[in-house]
């Protein structure tokens, strides 16, 4: 992205973008339950979201089941990143 500040999906590293994955197929999770899915170390599962929660894609919530825990979720910017496939049955299954 020449001349361009804004970070984006395509310029986190790859350890992000499986975060994101697993937060997309799998919804809501713990750092624990995403370290589990992505079978990432929890070091890297926080590095990711960090990033993630930089570029305003990832919103971190209380867990109420466990409020010693925060709750990961795509929010609503999140929905420019998904893939043109994902999109386009998205879009239909809403007709």
């Amino acid at each position: 992205m020449a001349g361009s500040d804004e970070e984006s999906l395509d310029d986190l590293p790859p350890s992000a973008k499986l975060v994101f994955k697993v937060l997309e197929y799998n919804g809501p999770l713990t750092q624990k339950g995403i370290v589990e899915e992505s079978m990432l170390s929890a070091r890297t599962v926080r590095y990711a979201l960090e990033r993630l929660e930089g570029i305003g894609i990832v919103d971190e919530d209380v867990y109420f089941a466990d409020a010693r825990q925060n709750l990961y979720q795509l929010n609503e910017t999140a929905d420019e990143f998904k893939s043109g496939e994902e999109a386009d049955a998205e879009a239909c299954a809403a007709e």
